[in-house]
């Protein structure tokens, strides 16, 4: 009977031949997978529709030329390269970016304002803009260091070119007693500067969800080495500067 016994508990937990690891806590044999049909795919989820501000036709068609750049290639360019005799086509004045810049200096009093700067620059610009901050501290100004006073977004090929036609062709027109674009804010290397009062001028600006008149500086950066050359081109391109 002893030995019996002892055969017994020496059996216990000696696992039988061909057992897995679960068979010891009374798993059953693991179920075979069904193979899957070779057509089967795994099903896509639907993508969140994407903000206005970041909507661009560069996603709908990676074909899509600005009508803008096609003036600049077709137009522009040989004119210039006519009037001004350039011999290497490289020679030829083009857009290298353009800056908007918008100061608030009343975000010293009123921080939120920064928050519908950068919303309404997203609109205008498709791009999403940078806080800048204050470098130092100014106790005549009541301005503190790393303090929000702007924004800004920097705006390169085919966004540059879509907010150059937008800004051309709809928001000018809309300036009231418009007479022309001062040529004063050129800066002697063919960089033109010019600044706008209002920013609901543009379409993409509702009117009725502005809480204050914010102004902004546009900058166009050009290759032009002179500000003739630069004013040549930026009136080429549709710019309508003031005569007298």
């Amino acid at each position: 009977m002893a030995k019996k016994e002892d055969d017994k508990k020496a059996g216990k937990g000696a696992a039988k031949p061909g057992d897995k690891k679960g068979d010891a806590k009374g798993a059953g044999p693991k179920a075979e997978a069904k193979p899957k049909p070779k057509g089967d795919k795994k099903e896509k989820r639907p993508q969140a529709p994407l903000a206005d501000g970041d909507r661009h036709v560069e996603a709908e068609d990676p074909n899509y030329v600005p009508r803008t750049r096609t003036r600049y290639q077709k137009q522009v360019a040989p004119a210039l390269a006519k009037r001004f005799g350039y011999k290497n086509p490289m020679m030829v004045p083009r857009l290298q970016k353009v800056v908007v810049n918008m100061g608030l200096g009343a975000a010293v009093g009123n921080p939120k304002i920064i928050d519908s700067a950068v919303e309404e620059i997203r609109m205008i610009t498709g791009q999403q803009p940078v806080v800048r901050r204050a470098r130092k501290s100014i106790a005549s100004f009541k301005l503190r260091e790393n303090l929000a006073i702007g924004v800004s977004v920097t705006l390169r090929r085919t966004r540059m070119w879509e907010f150059i036609d937008r800004l051309i062709t709809f928001a000018l027109p809309r300036v009231r007693d418009f007479k022309g674009i001062s040529p004063r804010g050129f800066d002697g290397r063919g960089n033109f500067t010019m600044g706008l009062k209002e920013q609901f001028i543009f379409p993409e600006i509702d009117y009725d969800k502005i809480d204050v008149a914010k102004g902004m500086n546009i900058s166009f950066v050009t290759t032009a080495r002179t500000d003739e050359e630069g004013r040549a081109l930026l009136a080429e391109l549709g710019m309508p500067f003031r005569t007298n």
